[in-house]
Formats: structure tokens, C-alpha cells, sequence
């Protein structure tokens, strides 16, 4: 069971929408959807199955979105990802090393309008436009560009993300080349009740970090609140799934979920 969790805050938010846009068919079929099983892009989950959502509420104006080396289940309530998820390989870690930074955000158009954001909806806002799928594990051009689509991001504050975050991703890159390959899931959690909008698109309180080592078969999370200086805590693959209310990894029993995965200590980074 999980309390005041995902979504009790974003459903309220998605109250304020104009009532028109919660009786479109795309709104009407979502929970449906949703609660099917979402694997158009199999290769990027453990054995191939997508998370599943357990709050039926959570599941409205849902939408699977793949692209080259990640996938997204993106929601219109809340116009950012549930999750992202990478099959992480050294052979695309290091590809990644050697690609230099070249931002190009941009609004996702397979997305309804009225369900995704937009570039003025981060202008101005203090936030950073933070990356779900990294920009760090993109393998070449055409990975970081779609990494740069607004359906991959959140609003996320500008010193954890820089110092914070980018500590836990540089941790995770490093776990690949000792692992081989490594399963990622990543995404916001929208806490409590005192939750804010920059723009039309919700602000998390919390973000999480999933990994999977299929030579150990086990796995472990970080997970951190969305603000500066926040000390990231680790917890099983269990202990999160009770927090956010999503199935992470359908495929792992529930004593496989309360193994943890030793993770290796974050670093901030420095400017």
C-alpha cells in the first residue's frame, strides 16, 4: 500500500485543465491503455516488461513514447515522464564519452498539445529542464537529440540537477563499465499536497534513480528530493515501489525486489 503518492496532488492539477480536454477519446481509452502492457519498445526493460502503474488514477492521459536507445511512458496530467527507462551498455557509455554536448530541447509532436510541454512553459521559471534519460548516455547524434525532448524532462531545481543528479548519473555510468550492462529506470515522484506548476507542467517534489545488474540479479535506487543540496538515500527496488506506486520491474518477484544492489557512494559534481 502507498500514501499521499504519486499523483494525489497532480490529480488535483489536472482539475484545473478545461474540462473539454478530460473527455477526449485520447483521455477516455488512456486508463486502458495504461494498464495494459506497455512494451512497444521491449528491449529497453528487464525481460522485456514495462512497469506497471498500480493507482488506476495515475494511469489517465498516459502515453508510451520510443525512440532509439530509451523509452518513455509520458502523462499529459502532468506533462513530464512517469519514467524513463535505458539498457545501459559500456559499448554506448563509452560512444557517449567521445559525443559532445549539443542542446537542442524542443517540444515532443507526437504529443497532443494540450498534454505536453512547451518551451515557454520552462522560460524564466528557475527551473532547470531536466533530463529523465541522460544526455551523458546518448551513444550519438540522433539519441541526443531525441534525449533533448521536453517528454524526456521535469522541472527540476538548477543545483541539484548540475551538482546532485548529475553525481548519481556519473555513479551509474561508472556501474555500467563494471558491469557490462546495467537496466535504468528513471523518473519524478509528485509528493504531498504543496506541489507547484512552472507553466502547464507540474513540479516534482522527489526524483528516483532504479538499477538492474543482470550478472547479480539484483537491483537497488536512489532516491532524492527535488531541491538544492539534498542528500540522496538508497533503498531497495521494494522500498520505492511503496513510495510511488508503480510496479518498477514486473518480471522480479517480490523477495527479488527486497535484495539490494550494493551502489557505489555519489559524488556532487563540481562546476
Amino acid at each position: 500500500m502507498f500514501t499521499r503518492s504519486l499523483y494525489t496532488a497532480a490529480l488535483a492539477a489536472a482539475l484545473l485543465a478545461p474540462a473539454a480536454a478530460l473527455c477526449t477519446p485520447f483521455f477516455a481509452g488512456a486508463a486502458a491503455a495504461a494498464s495494459a502492457s506497455a512494451e512497444a519498445c521491449p528491449q529497453h526493460y528487464v525481460a522485456g516488461q514495462a512497469p506497471r502503474i498500480l493507482n488506476e488514477k495515475m494511469a489517465r492521459a498516459t502515453r508510451e513514447l520510443c525512440y532509439n536507445v530509451f523509452g518513455i511512458m509520458h502523462s499529459g496530467v502532468t506533462r513530464t515522464p512517469l519514467w524513463s527507462a535505458e539498457h545501459l551498455t559500456e559499448r554506448n557509455i563509452e560512444s557517449a564519452e567521445d559525443l559532445s554536448r549539443e542542446n537542442s530541447f524542443h517540444p515532443e509532436t507526437r504529443l497532443p498539445k494540450g498534454q505536453r510541454a512547451e518551451l515557454a512553459d520552462y522560460a524564466r521559471s528557475g527551473f532547470d529542464r531536466g533530463h529523465m534519460a541522460p544526455n551523458g548516455n546518448m551513444p550519438d547524434r540522433t539519441s541526443q537529440y531525441q534525449s533533448f525532448t521536453l517528454a524526456n524532462m521535469v522541472p527540476q531545481d538548477a543545483d541539484n540537477n548540475r551538482h546532485v543528479w548529475a553525481g548519481i548519473e556519473g555513479a551509474v555510468r561508472k556501474m555500467v563499465k563494471k558491469e557490462g550492462d546495467l537496466f535504468v529506470i528513471t523518473g519524478p515522484a509528485f509528493i504531498g499536497s504543496d506541489l507547484r506548476k512552472v507553466g502547464n507542467v507540474l513540479v516534482p517534489s522527489h526524483l528516483y534513480k532504479v538499477v538492474y545488474s543482470p550478472r547479480q540479479r539484483a537491483g537497488g535506487a536512489w532516491f532524492v528530493a527535488n531541491e538544492a543540496d539534498a542528500k540522496p538515500q538508497t533503498m531497495t527496488i521494494a522500498q520505492l515501489e511503496s513510495r510511488i506506486g508503480i510496479d518498477l520491474i514486473p518480471s522480479l518477484s517480490k523477495q527479488q525486489k527486497q535484495v539490494m544492489l550494493r551502489l557505489p557512494k555519489t559524488t556532487k559534481r563540481k562546476d
